[in-house]
């Protein structure tokens, strides 16, 4: 089978070309021809390298956006040159910082092999960051899972079939949330245990302004549920403070409708227009092999 290893990248080209050669000596035990389509999202530094722990690996394309439109829209963008212009039965979105750990690519392909055309996701199982991160990412997924219904314990690291990938090109919502985008087409996903590493360097790119703001996006591609249940709420909430109304006790309502307000400025986000256009935001292509 041929399996497209998608890597997001910006201004990060030391963890590239590490990751690169740690996917090299991942794969060297399989038959199936690997790899790796890197969109670089129009990066002010310099991102082509040499690699030379690479013989494992069928193919190297580095497509060099004109704009940064942003790590969602990128992988969306990855997603949709992939199925117009390769070949492949799966394709794996992994982030290029080494927090996406390449030793699970071996559990994604060998689970693939007997999946039965399905698309599976990596779970979080455990994760790298500090603990008050840690506690606003158990919180932000209790709130989705209240508000939504869904229990979303996954990232953009995944193992996508043909098929599916064929569907989040034309669901909107890919282009502002990809795993509230994978939960709304894909009812019936594999899983296997994912352990979220450490970055090969730097800090982690994603604080807590990021966190709520990805966390806000998934929630805002199931806005219909989000607004029946919030409706719902505020009726019994009222009915309930009705005899002890105060500043204090009205502050949940207040968060509520700010939240609410968030996800209907996220949910005018989801263009299809622009998602179907997004190629040409493409300057040229590198293939390093």
């Amino acid at each position: 089978m041929n399996y497209i290893i998608l890597i997001p990248i910006y201004n990060d080209r030391e963890s590239l070309k590490f990751l690169i050669q740690n996917i090299n000596n991942e794969i060297k035990d399989f038959n199936h021809k690997i790899s790796i389509v890197v969109i670089n999202d129009a990066s002010s530094q310099q991102i082509i390298d040499t690699y030379p722990n690479i013989e494992n690996i069928h193919s190297i394309e580095i497509i060099n956006m004109k704009e940064n439109r942003g790590h969602t829209r990128c992988i969306a963008s990855g997603l949709k040159y992939i199925f117009e212009k390769k070949d492949f039965d799966y394709v794996i979105p992994m982030d290029g910082d080494g927090e996406d750990r390449p030793e699970e690519i071996k559990q994604f392909i060998e689970l693939s092999e007997n999946s039965d055309g399905k698309s599976i996701v990596g779970e979080r199982v455990k994760r790298s960051e500090s603990l008050f991160f840690k506690t606003c990412y158990n919180i932000h997924k209790v709130i989705t899972l209240i508000f939504t219904g869904k229990s979303i314990k996954f990232g953009n690291y995944t193992c996508l079939s043909k098929v599916t990938v064929e569907k989040m090109i034309s669901e909107k919502a890919t282009w502002n949330s990809f795993s509230g985008s994978l939960k709304k087409i894909e009812k019936n996903l594999l899983t296997i245990p994912s352990i979220r590493g450490s970055r090969y360097h730097g800090p982690s790119q994603m604080s807590f302004f990021n966190l709520l703001k990805h966390s806000l996006a998934i929630i805002s591609v199931f806005r219909k549920t989000v607004l029946i249940r919030s409706a719902l709420f505020i009726i019994f909430y009222i009915l309930l403070i009705k005899s002890y109304a105060s500043v204090i006790t009205s502050l949940p309502l207040v968060l509520l409708l700010v939240m609410i307000y968030s996800i209907s400025s996220l949910a005018l986000r989801e263009n299809i227009e622009e998602f179907n256009n997004s190629l040409t935001n493409i300057h040229d292509v590198d293939k390093i092999k």
